[in-house]
């Protein structure tokens, strides 16, 4: 058993397959993608990778299943899949794009579908056929993409899953942010198997004593979002990104499938070396000078209008680009020059997963809560509306008309592409 020392989590213990794992050059990849894209440019400690989180969150699933086994809870769990799911927790990231989520905002293919070829096929699911059997890639796939029957599937992807621990720990330690306190301890050994909702099978939940803790879990969550992954700034660098990749894209400079291979300063690199359109190149040159762009509107979800208000922007992005063309050359800017921001919808604080009361009856907490417990509803709605905004960037906080802007931002996609169409003034 070898060890590595990892500054959050102190020793690491990795088996035999975890090394075997860590020597292929797709987990190697993840040492040089940032686990918080170009929040660097914000929080200059968050430089910290993929790989680091990856090694986390398999170093928690071992805690985890090392207190539920003392504790009696794996009795009725196939005996192979600790094993398995220590290997997902350790892969969960392997498709990721450069720079985290970003390029999934403009309809690349989400990472964990990227993740398939690379888990079914090649050095990896070689390596896990040989330590756990023919079908272990297609088990830690399943696992991955939350579509396991395992009775331990919510270790890796549901409301409790270790991956969500690990990144809201790590991202607010490296950011030097108080915001992702988490009273881990408590949290893991709160965990128990009990019967799932379906007449048969096992599931992960939470004893009613963790209940303090999981409240800590969902509300570090909201504190990092709304001051980290939704910064003004980190949001304007995103952007600037997302508008760059895409127009290198468009222009057939890069192809999308390739995008994935890249790490993040293999990519930049890659593109400074392409003939770029000359809004691409003016954005990738900004983004090296970290001349970002800067606010002109911002307003909260919360006082947009209906729920659905605006939802065209986070939802379209080739949408998103024409109306930013348009809107920059009504207001005599140059292409590239007036970014739109909202971010895409997120589980603020979703809940979903069974709670084992004192006396041993079971309760299911979802977003609706449990009555004197969690009474989620109305407060998630509200903390996720007030943490997301919409968001204009304009180079040198050019001025947008406010008025113009939110009548255009509450028409329907519909409406929109058909201004575009016929060429009417989207702010008039």
């Amino acid at each position: 058993m070898d060890i590595l020392r990892d500054p959050l989590w102190n020793n690491v213990r990795l088996d035999p397959l975890a090394l075997a794992l860590l020597d292929t050059d797709v987990v190697q990849r993840l040492r040089y993608v940032r686990q918080l894209g170009l929040a660097f440019l914000v929080y200059p400690g968050a430089s910290h990778s993929r790989f680091e989180h990856a090694l986390g969150a398999y170093h928690l699933a071992g805690v985890a299943l090392r207190l539920m086994d003392e504790q009696g809870q794996l009795a009725n769990v196939p005996t192979d899949e600790p094993a398995v799911v220590r290997a997902a927790a350790l892969l969960h990231d392997i498709g990721h794009y450069p720079f985290s989520h970003a390029l999934e905002e403009i309809g690349a293919l989400h990472h964990e579908e990227v993740a398939r070829p690379l888990l079914l096929n090649g050095p990896i699911a070689q390596v896990l056929r040989s330590h756990l059997g023919d079908d272990a890639p297609e088990r830690v796939f399943a696992l991955i993409t939350g579509t396991s029957t395992s009775p331990l599937q919510g270790l890796i992807s549901g409301s409790l899953d270790l991956d969500k621990i690990e990144y809201l720990k790590r991202d607010a330690h490296m950011c030097g942010v108080p915001y992702g306190e988490i009273d881990v301890d408590r949290l893991l050994n709160s965990l128990v198997v009990v019967p799932a909702n379906s007449a048969t099978g096992l599931t992960v939940g939470v004893r009613e004593k963790g209940l303090s803790a999981l409240e800590s879990l969902l509300f570090a969550k909201y504190q990092m979002f709304r001051n980290v992954y939704w910064h003004h700034a980190v949001r304007s660098a995103t952007a600037m990104y997302k508008r760059l990749v895409a127009e290198a894209i468009e222009a057939g400079l890069v192809e999308p499938s390739a995008v994935a291979r890249h790490t993040d300063e293999g990519l930049l690199h890659h593109l400074e070396a392409l003939p770029l359109p000359p809004v691409a190149r003016t954005l990738l040159t900004a983004l090296r000078a970290r001349r970002l762009h800067k606010r002109a509107l911002e307003h909260p979800a919360a006082v947009l209008g209906g729920e659905e208000t605006g939802e065209w922007l986070a939802a379209d992005y080739p949408l998103t680009r024409r109306v930013e063309d348009a809107l920059a050359f009504e207001l005599g800017l140059t292409p590239g020059s007036l970014l739109l921001d909202f971010p895409a919808k997120t589980q603020m604080l979703g809940l979903d997963l069974p709670m084992m009361r004192r006396d041993g009856s079971l309760v299911q907490l979802t977003e609706h809560g449990w009555q004197g417990a969690i009474n989620l509803p109305r407060l998630s709605d509200e903390l996720y509306r007030s943490a997301r905004r919409l968001r204009v960037f304009t180079v040198d906080r050019a001025p947008v008309p406010e008025t113009a802007l939110l009548a255009l931002v509450a028409r329907s996609a519909a409406d929109v592409r058909d201004r575009l169409s016929r060429g009417v003034a989207l702010l008039g």
